[in-house]
């Protein structure tokens, strides 16, 4: 999906992170109306649709934050997203940790990367949380254990913490929902 700035990037690799999101679009209205003598419109940048069938608009402002334009702007198109259900967020500069792991992890999404018929072995040995190289070399070869790792922790089956760096020492654990699971 095209992005416009690095702002835009990381909201998509978040949002494409996040389970309850199912569908992404970019652009995928324009809202018009009138203020005073003028018209206005004003296309937020993403949508995203939610399992529960409602949606969530969002733009996302520049290093600086919002322009004046945005922000009155982005109070129009949240009240027109409430009125039909939806959400609305106008993202800021997200923190620079946060950025940095969520693109290491994006690049292990793909499929190919998932741990297959070692997920069990996976949950389990991160059923307690503990530092993950710990986890990774008593679960075999550590370059066939470590992308499934971050798949995991990509896809949601296992957790850390994505606002302090990731390191082999972080500790990981299995996220609530797979634990409830097994």
């Amino acid at each position: 999906m095209a992005y416009g700035s690095g702002v835009m990037r990381t909201e998509l690799m978040l949002l494409d992170r996040d389970p309850a999101v199912v569908a992404l679009v970019c652009r995928p209205v324009e809202l018009v109306w009138r203020e005073e003598s003028k018209v206005v419109g004003h296309a937020p940048q993403l949508m995203a649709r939610l399992q529960d069938g409602s949606g969530l608009l969002l733009d996302c402002a520049g290093r600086s934050g919002p322009s004046a334009r945005l922000a009155a702007r982005a109070r129009v198109v949240a009240d027109a997203a409430k009125a039909a259900g939806w959400s609305y967020r106008l993202a800021g500069p997200p923190d620079p940790v946060l950025v940095a792991n969520v693109r290491w992890l994006a690049g292990y999404r793909h499929p190919r990367y998932a741990a297959g018929p070692r997920m069990p072995a996976l949950v389990e040995v991160f059923a307690s949380p503990r530092p993950a190289v710990e986890a990774v070399c008593e679960l075999g070869d550590p370059i066939a254990v470590w992308p499934a790792v971050f798949h995991a922790l990509w896809s949601g089956v296992l957790r850390v913490r994505l606002d302090e760096p990731l390191h082999e020492r972080v500790v990981v654990s299995v996220a609530r929902q797979e634990a409830e699971a097994a």
